[in-house]
């Protein structure tokens, strides 16, 4: 039985029918500690081989490979600057290394009736991650936004700072993050403005089922004039083959909005992801 444990390749199996060996032969126990000592050398090897392996398959890795990411597709319904339903679609993409971690986000919400356009969000955003230790990182984020019905056409920001992993376990993961930002707003009527400001961020996964998971995305980009906060709340369901389906609600909030645009928006939306 033992043989066939070891060959089998299961070390939760091994262990198994090592103790079961135990208590039924306990004159034994000197020799079942020696094949344990040996298993337990032999499993050592092996798992440093395949961490070798997988270090040097990263390291050797092209531009365009170990990619990971999601496509998700689906509706939302808005309140606040607009109050309609419309179709949205957004794409994440996440690349990580031994060192960096890469992530490409896009979003985008739409609606048009009569031939008018009533909703048009638009939102790109690229970040970098340096890992400095196990659970500290510094960080460099791009975005781009527009939102013609909150009263920009375009508004840039990039900023760059320090972040921590507070939890990283396989069930549950929060990364907290903060610095110093810039940011360039260019409004619907012509006018632009240019301002420094300060962002804090945090990102939020829970596992609570095998296919059940809790996220909470939240940010804040502090300056001078107008301030904007969002949090996004989702609730993801595995559906089987790679696809989930996923209920989330965004609140987005200027302190200063330009003149005719309210200052909370909201966006429900619920979608269909497929893991890639």
């Amino acid at each position: 039985m033992i043989d066939a444990a070891l060959e089998s390749g299961d070390e939760g199996k091994v262990r198994t029918v090592i103790e079961l060996a135990r208590e039924t032969n306990p004159d034994a126990g000197e020799e079942l500690d020696k094949i344990l000592a040996q298993y337990e050398r032999d499993l050592a090897k092996d798992q440093l081989y395949a961490a070798q392996q997988k270090e040097a398959e990263i390291r050797n890795a092209g531009l365009f490979d170990n990619w990971s990411g999601e496509g998700q597709l689906g509706a939302f319904r808005s309140t606040g600057n607009s109050s309609n339903t419309g179709i949205t679609a957004g794409l994440k993409l996440e690349r990580v290394g031994i060192d960096w971690r890469h992530k490409l986000t896009g979003l985008v919400d739409y609606q048009e009736t009569n031939g008018v356009t009533t909703r048009e969000q638009f939102l790109a955003a690229y970040e970098a991650n340096y890992n400095i230790s196990d659970r500290l990182f510094a960080y460099g984020l791009g975005q781009y936004e527009r939102d013609t019905f909150q009263g920009f056409s375009a508004r840039y920001s990039a900023s760059g700072g320090l972040g921590y992993r507070v939890i990283d376990t396989d069930a549950m993961q929060l990364a907290v993050k903060a610095g110093p930002a810039f940011r360039q707003t260019e409004f619907t009527g012509g006018a632009s403005d240019s301002s420094l400001a300060g962002l804090a961020a945090l990102d939020f996964d829970w596992r609570i089922a095998e296919n059940l998971k809790l996220t909470e995305d939240a940010s804040a980009f502090v300056q001078s004039g107008n301030s904007t906060y969002v949090s996004t709340t989702g609730l993801s369901a595995g559906l089987g083959g790679g696809f989930s389906a996923s209920i989330s609600y965004t609140v987005e909030h200027d302190t200063n909005p330009p003149l005719g645009a309210v200052q909370t928006d909201t966006l429900s939306r619920v979608t269909i992801i497929y893991d890639f």
